[in-house]
């Protein structure tokens, strides 16, 4: 578990990613992003930014691409606007929270009785 620095500082680095993906990017390839978390490793060198994508699989994946190929001028940023000893170096990966909160929603929605005359 990550102490309050590691916090403030993953939180930071959340903002500023944010607003660099919807403010300094003009890449075709990306889409409605979210930043929904950052997780930097203990030492700054590298930090895993979990990105949500509106749209399908496809969209999903040129965005990522987009955002891997765009990662310099967003670490640019990051060095123009924290104070930090290191720049980390950026991955970004797909957070399927979102996706997996809205199956189970639907899950939840189900009609059981349903279920229970089918297994009958």
């Amino acid at each position: 578990m990550a102490g309050p620095r590691m916090r403030r500082i993953n939180e930071v680095l959340r903002e500023v990613v944010g607003a660099a993906i919807s403010g300094e990017l003009s890449d075709p390839r990306i889409g409605f992003v979210t930043v929904t978390s950052v997780e930097t490793s203990p030492d700054l060198r590298t930090a895993k930014v979990y990105v949500s994508v509106l749209g399908d699989e496809e969209e999903r994946e040129d965005t990522l691409s987009g955002l891997r190929s765009s990662h310099g001028p967003i670490q640019s940023r990051i060095a123009a606007e924290t104070r930090m000893k290191r720049t980390p170096t950026l991955t970004f990966h797909y957070d399927d929270t979102i996706a997996q909160g809205v199956r189970i929603s639907q899950l939840l929605d189900e009609d059981p009785s349903a279920e229970r005359e089918e297994g009958l």
